[in-house]
This record gives C-alpha cells, structure tokens and sequence, in this order.
C-alpha cells in the first residue's frame, strides 16, 4: 500500500531543485554520513573525460545559512518553505542529522555536541567556513551547541521553539505541564491517539487530517526508533548546574510561535534575558512550535530582516 507522506516526497524534491538546491552525501569517516541539501550552484560538473570522477562541492559565493531541523522529520521537509523564499540570495544548507532521513553514524555518542561536531566537520568538507544558523526546536539544543564550541564559524543565529539546554528539571516540568512522564512518550508516538495528540501541542490550530495519514506518518518516524530514544536519552542533562549560560558574542535572534505549548513564550523570554544584550525576541501571532510550517510567509519575512541586520553591519 502507498504510503501518504513518503509518495509526495519526490514531487517536493523536484521543487527544491527548482528552488536551487540539490542531495548530496557527506562521508565524515567510515561508518558516519550526513545527507545534505545543498546550493547547487556549489557542485562542480563533473570531469568529462572521466566520467567517473567525483563532484567536489566548492566554496558557496553567497552568505550561508545552515537549517538545522527538529525531532518530526528530516531536514527538507521541516525547511521546504524557506528553500524558495532565500535560496536566490543566500547559500541555503539544510541537513538531515544523524538518525534522521538517511544520516547514519555506528558511533554510540548520542549527545547534541556530538551531532554539532558532525555537522561542523561537515560543513568544513562542503567549504563552509561561515554561516549563520536557524535552529528548531531539537536542532536549536545542537545550534547552541555549535556557537558554543565552534564561535568562530557562525555570524549569527536564529532560535525556534528551543532552550539553551535541556536540564531534568525543564524536562520534567514541561512534560508535567503537558501531561507526559516522557520525551519519548511525547516525541516518538506509538499510536494514531499519541501522534494526533503531538501534532495538537505543536499547532496553534489543528487542522483535521485522516487517520491513514496519521497511520503513515507514525510508519516512517518509526525508522531509526531505538538510535532516537537514545538521542532523547543524551539530550538531558542530569542536574541545573551542569549547564553553563555561554557568553556568546553573536546576535542571537529569538523568533517564536505566541502559541507555542511545547517550549511557550515566557521560557523564550527567560532565556533571552539569560543570554543577554545580544539577544533579541519576536513573536509571530496565530502560530505554535511549527511556526515556520503554519505561517511560513511571516516567518520568512521575520527572518530576512534579521539576516538582513546581520549582513549590512546594523
């Protein structure tokens, strides 16, 4: 039988490429690969007179911006709205992290540092040595962890629908308020019940969809089921005083669903005054944690005229 969310998938390839950007696979070492979307532009045609000679990406020409996407799906179809709306000025590079749309890794570090060291390592193969970042939820805690380790690759970044880090005790009172014991229980749903109840959380207004397409969507996020608990596992800390507020020298942009019920407004606003004079927040109206799938047209224009700042020097 068909499968409703992965037959539409190579029509939404076929328009990214049309929108300008293209697959490519990242071998950082044996046994660890990231799958990337890419400028297309960056990719050399091949050696005519050998035809089996590999395309090298080259140096993007124009400002890049790396996407990094949440727990829900892989990398293109959290950004597929963004792709268009940036890709003819900017160097769009959207990756899949590891466990998630193909990217693979037989190491057993699960943390969010280890995901950003392969990112960044990544980056660095595709001749990325600057960026700015836009991160989402589960990939805001791995852009964090980027600014923090590597500061010298990012210009700036953007945040979703995240926290600096999460600790037991933002886990267990986010799960409490939204009544999950939790985040797998919450994050990898195991029935129709619990994946609808997910997609509620996530939205400012649920929009009715049938229960086939629920059953389909629970098959493919069930691939790589065991490796993302274990990332759920990494991702918390086990004490508030393991987590340092890094003193970061970027402007951070804080850009937020007002309905947001899985990380709300008033953590965003604590975790901007945390992050100090760099930091700046908006909010879009009539949007959750999926602000940039419920109200793509805003949140694009939200985010260029941050890129925009961050380009001219203001």
């Amino acid at each position: 039988m068909v499968n409703l969310v992965e037959s539409p998938k190579p029509i939404l390839y076929g328009l990214m490429k049309l929108a300008g950007v293209i697959p490519y696979t990242v071998e950082i070492e044996p046994g660890t690969k990231i799958n990337f979307w890419i400028p297309k532009e960056t990719l050399k045609k091949a050696n005519k007179s050998n035809k089996n000679s590999d395309v090298k990406p080259k140096k993007p020409t124009k400002p890049a911006i790396l996407f990094i996407h949440g727990f829900a799906a892989e990398g293109i179809v959290t950004w597929q709205f963004q792709v268009g709306s940036l890709a003819k000025k900017y160097s769009i590079y959207i990756p899949d992290l590891l466990f998630f749309g193909g990217s693979y890794s037989d190491k057993p570090d699960r943390s969010p540092a280890f995901q950003a060291h392969c990112l960044v390592k990544s980056l660095r193969i595709l001749g990325v040595d600057e960026f700015v970042l836009v991160g989402f939820s589960y990939g805001g805690m791995v852009a964090f962890k980027i600014v923090e380790e590597y500061p010298e690759m990012v210009r700036a970044m953007v945040v979703s629908g995240s926290v600096l880090a999460m600790t037991d005790t933002i886990s267990e009172s986010n799960l409490n308020r939204i009544g999950f014991k939790s985040s797998a229980d919450l994050l990898l749903p195991t029935s129709v019940k619990g994946l609808k109840t997910l997609f509620a959380l996530s939205v400012h207004r649920p929009m009715w969809f049938p229960n086939r397409l629920f059953k389909d969507y629970l098959e493919v996020m069930d691939t790589n089921r065991k490796e993302k608990a274990e990332l759920l596992e990494g991702l918390v800390t086990s004490r508030n005083e393991d987590v340092t507020i890094p003193r970061l020298q970027q402007k951070i942009h804080l850009l937020w669903g007002e309905s947001d019920k899985l990380f709300n407004l008033e953590m965003a606003k604590s975790m901007k005054e945390q992050l100090g004079e760099n930091a700046t927040m908006d909010s879009i109206k009539k949007a959750g944690h999926l602000a940039h799938l419920e109200r793509p047209c805003v949140y694009n224009k939200r985010l260029k005229k941050f890129l925009t700042a961050v380009y001219s020097g203001n």
